[in-house]
């Protein structure tokens, strides 16, 4: 491992992103971590550290992401691995969700993924080197999951504009991968992490099934150890070639054969039609 490397960590204060920042600086790298409240980060890392910089960020707002940016640069002297983590779950039908609570989700998890990625590129772009994680979800590969329609939507979002950003920025010596987890035992189904629509539809049975099921009995018995997943980022940010997209856990990459195959099946039960579309071609 590279521990000259300076990471920029967002959402640092739970879940996925406190273990990863922990990890870090345990291993002797330097992390610049974000959260709405500083001091809750300060406390929940529990390091006094040079090497951890504890910043306080709206990722909502381009400025407070523009003065998280210039001061990790300005504190370290660069950033090499950006880890877009900051998130939560929304867990509701379409139908149910109003305009504003998918606007919010949509927010947070992509466009205060964008505002980092927009702001910390010409620094990346400058030094000709860089490696941008986004952190997606399996329902960003797959949406069969019952009430996560908005949220799955807004990790597919993640998961494309992190394919078309690869493809813009390997030009400059910058790699980005999209990391698709699958149930992890962090804190995501509390109700801290997991917002329900105001309004419910009891004729949606699935979804409150699927509800119940999320915050009674999946919650605290994930398969997935967050420990070995944010070892896996550190390794990842290691390699000279990394993979455009990582999934992590069983559960995902199961689920994510599944999702192949049936795509498969589709490409080819209507490959007649699929191709018929063109205009014909006079011989």
């Amino acid at each position: 491992m590279n521990t000259q490397q300076i990471w920029f960590v967002t959402g640092a204060s739970k879940g996925l992103g406190l273990s990863l920042v922990k990890q870090l600086l345990d291993n002797g790298f330097s992390v610049a971590a974000t959260s709405r409240n500083r001091d809750d980060l300060r406390q929940a890392v529990g390091s006094t550290d040079a090497r951890f910089l504890p910043l306080a960020v709206d990722l909502k707002t381009e400025t407070s992401v523009a003065e998280a940016i210039n001061a990790t640069i300005e504190h370290f002297g660069r950033i090499d691995v950006v880890v877009n983590n900051a998130g939560y779950g929304l867990l509701g039908s379409i139908e149910e969700l109003t305009d504003q609570e998918a606007r919010e989700n949509f927010d947070v998890n992509v466009f205060g993924s964008l505002n980092v990625i927009r702001n910390v590129m010409p620094h990346l772009r400058a030094q000709q080197a860089g490696h941008i994680i986004n952190i997606s979800s399996i329902g960003g590969f797959t949406g069969t999951f019952p009430g996560f329609g908005i949220y799955c939507a807004t990790k597919f979002a993640v998961a494309g504009f992190s394919e078309s950003l690869a493809a813009e920025a390997s030009a400059f010596g910058i790699n980005v991968t999209v990391v698709e987890p699958g149930y992890f035992r962090t804190d995501f189904l509390s109700s801290s992490s997991l917002g329900v629509p105001t309004r419910q539809i009891d004729a949606y049975e699935a979804v409150r099934q699927s509800q119940a099921a999320h915050q009674m009995e999946i919650a605290g018995n994930q398969p997935g150890d967050p420990e070995k997943a944010v070892a896996a980022l550190i390794q990842l940010a290691s390699v000279e070639n990394p993979p455009m997209h990582l999934f992590l856990g069983q559960d995902a990459y199961d689920m994510a054969y599944v999702k192949i195959k049936a795509v498969q099946n589709d490409l080819e039960n209507w490959k007649d039609v699929t191709v018929s579309t063109g205009f014909t071609v006079d011989v």
